[in-house]
C-alpha cells in the first residue's frame, strides 16, 4: 500500500505562487507513474500534471502549462507541484495520486490510479 499526504494549499491573490507537496510511505515510487489531479466545487476531477518516472516527459493540463511544474524526488518518496501565475480558476482541492507505471494513453485518466491523498485546498482570490 502507499500513503499519500498532500501539504503546501493556501490562499493566494491571482499572480501569486504556491507549492504543493505529496509525500508518500508505505512503498517506494521510483517504479511508479505519479500525478496532480484538482477538483472544483460542482466539477469533475480534473488531471493536472503526471510523469511516469524520473527523467521522463511530464504531461500538464493545457490550461496549467508554462505556469505549473511537476518534479519529483524518489530518494525521499515526495513530488512537487510548483505553481506560479496562479488563477482564480486554479481553485480546487489538489489530489496527488500513485498507481504502477502507466502507457502514456491512461495517464490522464484518474481510473488509472489506485493511490489517492486526502487532497489540500488551493484557494486563488481576484
Amino acid at each position: 500500500q502507499v500513503q499519500l499526504v498532500e501539504s503546501g494549499g493556501g490562499l493566494e491573490p491571482a499572480g501569486g505562487s504556491l507549492k504543493l507537496s505529496c509525500q508518500a510511505s508505505g512503498q517506494p515510487i521510483n517504479t511508479r507513474t505519479m500525478a496532480w489531479f484538482r477538483q472544483a466545487p460542482g466539477k469533475e476531477r480534473e488531471f493536472v500534471a503526471s510523469n511516469r518516472r524520473s527523467g521522463e516527459m511530464i504531461y500538464y493540463l493545457e490550461s496549467v502549462k508554462g505556469r505549473f511544474t511537476m518534479s519529483r524526488d524518489n530518494a525521499l518518496s515526495a513530488v512537487y507541484l510548483q505553481m506560479d501565475n496562479l488563477k482564480p480558476e486554479d481553485t480546487a482541492v489538489y489530489y496527488c495520486a500513485a498507481a504502477p507505471r502507466l502507457i502514456l494513453s491512461t495517464l490522464r485518466l484518474s481510473s488509472s490510479y489506485h493511490y489517492w491523498g486526502r487532497g489540500t485546498q488551493v484557494t486563488v482570490s481576484s
